[in-house]
């Protein structure tokens, strides 16, 4: 039945159809009340006992709603813990409701590439939306109570994303999850924070501690060029351009300045803002760290006391 349906489509449509109903049934319509009144988005079930990843922002200030899905059937869910820094939340209903979906790996996706967004756009349920990937790397500007803050390494797609649809799986050809939707300003722009092995483990730390516990350096950039002399020598070619060294943060303590470029961190090549974020989740407040940066020509290694961050 299914292969006399898919006998009339191209190859594209085809596509687009099989991730469709392979992300649907995993993704539901998610109702919240808070002080400020009602709202709505997406969520994607991704495990098969009952937890959802969304948006934090979708359940910011509440701590409990209710999720609808494909089917209309309607469950209540608690939130299990949000993190603003990533965009990124855990909600749980009951298990063995909904279908998990298989979640996969951004950092295997390619500029072009087909993308598939499923949601609930202006509440209407099980919306999808195809494009590509337009971008890879850009920057979401997030709100925490330390004040506006960026989500790096988010990907860019041209798949057209309405409030309501943030929270919502983003899919690649094969179905599997490789973002989650953030619906912002302006038409056809879509961002998604990425799903790759550092979001796994912000979901799973959600899940066991109800928050994510980071250890904070205070430094914001983006992948840089190397000089090509420096290059040959190290045998890459690019590191961390930092850009940005908040005041009175543990990297401003230790004397990082905007325009070092970062080369590693406790030996670990740094190149870009997840390299340095997944070393950030594996280290705690109080612990200390070398860091090597190369600064006008010249090697300079420093030792980083890290704090914690707290307030997000």
């Amino acid at each position: 039945m299914t292969e006399d349906i898919y006998a009339g489509l191209d190859d594209y449509s085809r596509t687009v159809v099989s991730v469709a109903d392979t992300l649907r049934p995993s993704v539901l319509s998610v109702r919240v009340r808070g002080r400020t009144g009602e709202g709505s988005g997406s969520a994607v079930a991704f495990t098969g006992d009952g937890f959802l990843a969304t948006s934090a922002h979708v359940v910011e200030g509440v701590s409990a709603g209710q999720a609808v899905t494909s089917d209309g059937d309607e469950y209540g869910f608690d939130v299990v813990g949000r993190d603003r820094l990533s965009d990124l939340a855990v909600l749980r209903m009951p298990p063995g409701r909904v279908q998990a979906a298989t979640l996969g790996d951004a950092d295997t996706l390619r500029v072009g590439q087909l993308v598939v967004a499923v949601g609930n756009p202006l509440g209407l349920a099980g919306s999808v939306t195809a494009g590509v990937v337009s971008a890879l790397g850009r920057s979401l500007p997030t709100r925490t109570q330390r004040g506006q803050s960026i989500i790096d390494d988010v990907i860019q797609t041209d798949a057209a994303l309405n409030p309501g649809n943030s929270g919502g799986a983003l899919g690649d050809h094969l179905g599997r999850v490789v973002g989650v939707n953030t619906a912002v300003a302006g038409v056809g722009l879509g961002l998604a924070v990425p799903v790759n092995a550092t979001t796994r483990l912000i979901l799973s730390e959600l899940i066991s501690a109800g928050k994510v516990r980071r250890a904070w350096l205070g430094v914001g950039g983006s992948t840089t060029p190397l000089p090509s002399a420096l290059g040959g020598k190290l045998g890459r070619r690019t590191g961390f351009g930092v850009a940005q060294v908040v005041p009175g943060s543990p990297a401003a303590q230790a004397g990082v300045l905007v325009g070092d470029v970062l080369l590693s961190v406790e030996g670990r090549l740094i190149d870009n803002a997840q390299d340095l974020q997944r070393v950030m989740l594996a280290r705690r407040a109080g612990a200390q760290v070398a860091m090597t940066l190369h600064r006008r020509g010249a090697m300079v290694d420093v030792t980083v006391v890290l704090a914690e961050l707290s307030g997000v």
